[in-house]
């Protein structure tokens, strides 16, 4: 039974032809179907009707009562069979050209034909109803089992509402769908396919609160009252599904009550998932917030401890200050204000690389002035490590933000002096590689990273070793070299240690016009 131009979509759901206008339609193209198949079955025995049976006659004129059934459904195989028996009497049972029958037996086959012809037609109706239930009902259930997989998809709660009520609407051809789910103690339309909903139909499907919210039964949907149904998941409502428009046969209604099992298990499952995401979020906020706030002071205590002790010793006007005692605090004091300063600045940069406001000003510089300006922003102690320059001369110019790649440099020593051993040094070089791009390296002496710790060195207050630190340094790092699109990485060194590398892109060279 071909399906209609009604219910569409996702379900590919087919209606019966209840609508006047298609059993008419259905009907007549039926009829005509059947006349001319009898018309042309009928020349072709017309010049040998005298030497045909009765029975042979009947038999050849079952075919267009058959197709009239199979075209237009019962009614066209009675109109087959009517226009058959006139047929069948007029031109084939002598007298011919008349209604009158001759012979007693020629009325016989008459009236077995008609009944013969109208249990044909009732066994190939009830035959083509029960095949096209039986492909309707699994184009219905594939088309179920397609919606599982794609509702079992790990899709956001915005995308899934809105697959909600595009696919009801498609489905079973309404005029407009609303979803209301509870928000904030109260419901709300989340989301609304079809036509606009007037203030009428949105005041009667959102109650207020406190009050039960009514399902509509009928099956014939009102123009201003909506047919209401309950999404619910394990006995737990889940929320209410408003439509508008149309007409739901019983199967459709039996089609609609799966349909929104499947629904709700998709959204309680789409809710759980945002709950727990947003549960992570929280979670991981605070365990920043907790490290931030661990990490900070802790690397506060230190310095400022030194810098009040060392002021107040140059301040007592009784404590025997000898001058290069009082120069070596005067030292202290003023590395560690430079202490201060770097995780302030580590602090403020990293605001920078959350908030997304971080903004490259590229200019060409030169390795050496590069790795001079970030070795005249670290403190000088006397038991720092000493830095060691292995820099070519013939490097090309780099495309940099120098600030930000001056603060990546400083970081990478700072790390390295807090790990390097006492007596060793720290080696800052840099090289051409094959591919264009200048690799700088800082290379310590100490204890190295192992393979396991290598992704997470770089991770926001990793805090891995016992030198201390906010763990903010490393990240900053790896941030300010993804923001030119190049790699940071750490690797071993032969005789012991870590080397951190990154790459950075070379300057253009300008093309001189003769």
């Amino acid at each position: 039974m071909p399906g209609s131009n009604g219910p569409a979509g996702i379900l590919g759901i087919e209606r019966h032809e209840g609508e006047p206008m298609g059993i008419q339609r259905r009907g007549v193209v039926g009829s005509v179907a059947a006349l001319v198949v009898m018309a042309i079955l009928a020349t072709a025995m017309l010049p040998f009707r005298s030497h045909l049976s009765s029975a042979t006659t009947a038999l050849v004129l079952i075919l267009p009562v058959v197709i009239g059934v199979v075209v237009g459904g019962f009614k066209a195989g009675v109109f087959g069979v009517v226009a058959g028996f006139l047929v069948y009497d007029l031109l084939f049972i002598p007298p011919y050209y008349t209604l009158s029958v001759g012979v007693g037996e020629d009325w016989v086959a008459l009236g077995v034909y008609v009944a013969v012809m109208l249990l044909v037609a009732s066994v190939v109706a009830r035959l083509e109803t029960a095949r096209a239930e039986a492909r309707q009902h699994e184009r219905a259930i594939r088309r179920l089992f397609e919606l599982t997989d794609l509702l079992i998809e790990d899709r956001p709660l915005p995308e899934v509402l809105e697959l909600i009520v595009s696919t009801v609407f498609e489905a079973f051809a309404l005029r407009s769908v609303a979803l209301v789910l509870p928000v904030e103690a109260r419901l709300e339309v989340v989301a609304s396919a079809g036509a606009p909903l007037s203030d009428a139909e949105l005041h009667g499907v959102v109650p207020a609160p406190g009050m039960p919210a009514s399902l509509g039964g009928s099956t014939a949907l009102q123009p201003d009252r909506a047919h209401t149904v309950a999404l619910s998941a394990i006995g737990r409502p889940i929320g209410l599904l408003h439509m508008w428009g149309g007409e739901l046969t019983p199967y459709d209604q039996e089609l609609l009550h799966t349909f929104a099992n499947h629904m709700a298990l998709a959204l309680e499952r789409a809710q759980l998932r945002e709950q727990a995401m947003r549960t992570e979020l929280l979670e991981e906020v605070d365990r920043l917030q907790r490290a931030l706030v661990g990490a900070v002071s802790h690397d506060l205590r230190t310095p400022l401890a030194t810098i009040k002790a060392s002021a107040s010793t140059l301040r007592n006007a009784q404590a025997d200050v000898t001058l290069p005692d009082r120069e070596l605090l005067l030292e202290l004091i003023d590395n560690q204000t430079d202490r201060l300063d770097r995780l302030v600045t580590n602090l403020l940069d990293l605001s920078r690389v959350q908030a997304g406001a971080l903004e490259l000003r590229n200019l060409p510089i030169s390795v050496g002035d590069l790795v001079a300006d970030a070795l005249r922003g670290i403190s000088h102690a006397e038991d720092a490590a000493p830095v060691t320059l292995a820099i070519g001369d013939d490097l090309p110019l780099v495309d940099v933000d120098h600030l930000l790649i001056g603060q990546v440099l400083a970081n990478l020593l700072d790390n390295a002096a807090r790990y390097a051993p006492p007596h060793t040094s720290v080696t800052v070089s840099a090289c051409l590689r094959d591919d264009g791009l200048v690799q700088l390296a800082v290379t310590d002496k100490g204890p190295g990273v192992p393979r396991a710790e290598r992704t997470n060195v770089f991770r926001m207050f990793n805090r891995s070793g016992t030198s201390g630190g906010t763990g903010v340094g490393l990240s900053i790092a790896k941030a300010f070299v993804e923001a030119h699109d190049q790699r940071i990485w750490v690797e071993d060194v032969p005789d012991g240690g870590a080397r951190f590398c990154f790459t950075l892109p070379t300057a253009p060279v300008p093309v001189v016009v003769p």
